[in-house]
């Protein structure tokens, strides 16, 4: 299959669009029930080492609508992470955890590859408290056909399926009481997941959400920034990031940009940088054969949301350090939401970058997050919100509730 145009109502599929043999249990051979959510198998796997908190891991083979290419119901994995302390009476609550950039082939799922030790402390953290934890690999990472990288309601839509997954598989031990949580693209993905909410998953109790480093686009919001060029953007090309009515991915790709390709079909982020060392590509504009303003008229806008009102208040964690989505652009989201009307709580962190923002948030997520558990509301900054200084600034408003 050449990842050209990509036809609504099929499902692409194949090794081009990432596909692997990873093992028999994420293949699905029969219908997939229409209701989402719907457990189609699931295994006990052994706990990872570095996620001590976790009594009972299972790995989830679970129904989700393919909001990418309108193919019908298509499986997504995710793992289920029980907490090793005893259930409460009324059930465990549970955080959905959205991951960050890990690749496009089946073999980064991390219910397969395992979780990166940044994300496996996290979830740790969250085992402690008394969470569960439900990690969807997102649509086509481990499942079927392309993983379409930073397609928001795709991946929004695999995270509220997760949670309705794992209430199914559970009904006993888990309750009814649900916190969003993401990182990277996982922060617009748990985003996503929001603003889908109240359309797609009206029966989840969802107290709240809690996204750091979100990559997240709003092209009406009151903030303009310019299109976010990465290393990683053919990622999204080879998977749904292309008009179909566009050249194929591979007509507009240098040699390098054909060599990192054919690694991220196969591999997972670590590969396509130590490919990228080996090839020494510096900018993303080496990997094009096109100029920028051509390429803005083929590209689908993935990350691009509407200004939604939004059921639950959302905590947004920033590293005033972050290079990788800069705290301007993050920004821009705060204001966003903040401009439609949404109770936005945006930090600010000074010295931690994109990935040390994600535990740097943690005490202020937890206090978030117990307050929205006790039927309080955290005040919005929303009416304080200001441009990001340089790094090293501090946060103008001090955390709310400090002990």
């Amino acid at each position: 299959m050449s990842s050209g145009p990509l036809k609504a109502g099929e499902l692409p599929s194949g090794p081009s669009a990432g596909d692997m043999d990873l093992s028999p249990f994420y293949r699905w051979d029969g219908d997939v029930p229409a209701a989402p959510g719907t457990v189609l198998r699931a295994e006990e796997v052994e706990p990872q080492a570095d996620i001590p908190a976790a009594a009972h891991v299972r790995r989830l083979l679970y129904s989700a609508p393919d909001q990418r290419w309108d193919s019908g119901q298509v499986p997504v994995s995710a793992t289920l992470f029980l907490p090793s302390a005893p259930a409460p009476a009324d059930g465990w609550p549970i955080l959905a955890w959205a991951h960050g950039t890990l690749g496009i082939a089946d073999v980064c799922a991390p219910s397969w590859a395992g979780f990166k030790g940044r994300d496996a402390a996290y979830i740790n953290r969250w085992l402690e408290r008394g969470f569960a934890v439900v990690a969807t690999d997102y649509q086509g990472l481990g499942g079927p056909g392309p993983h379409p990288y930073s397609v928001w309601r795709a991946e929004g839509q695999s995270v509220l399926d997760s949670v309705r997954a794992a209430l199914a598989l559970e009904p006993r031990r888990l309750a009814n009481r649900v916190v969003l949580a993401g990182q990277s693209q996982g922060g617009g993905a748990a985003l996503g997941a929001a603003i889908l909410s109240q359309r797609q998953a009206p029966e989840l109790n969802i107290l709240g959400a809690v996204i750091t480093g979100p990559n997240s686009t709003f092209p009406d919001g009151p903030v303009a920034l310019p299109p976010r060029r990465s290393m990683t953007m053919f990622l999204a090309f080879a998977t749904g990031g292309l008009r179909p009515d566009g050249p194929s991915l591979e007509k507009i790709l240098t040699p390098k940009g054909l060599a990192l390709l054919r690694v991220a079909r196969a591999g997972c982020t670590a590969d396509i940088a130590r490919k990228a060392r080996e090839l020494g590509v510096a900018s993303s504009e080496e990997l094009l054969t096109i100029p920028a303003r051509e390429l803005a008229a083929l590209r689908v806008p993935t990350t691009d949301m509407p200004q939604a009102r939004l059921p639950f208040p959302v905590l947004i964690g920033t590293g005033q350090a972050d290079r990788t989505i800069t705290p301007e652009r993050q920004y821009a989201v705060a204001a966003a939401l903040c401009a439609a009307g949404n109770r936005i709580i945006w930090r600010l962190y000074p010295g931690l970058g994109h990935d040390g923002a994600l535990h740097g948030a943690l005490d202020d997520a937890f206090r978030f997050v117990e307050a929205r558990r006790a039927g309080e509301t955290p005040p919005a900054n929303c009416d304080r919100l200001q441009p990001p200084g340089p790094p090293g600034e501090r946060d103008p408003d001090a955390p709310f509730n400090h002990d």
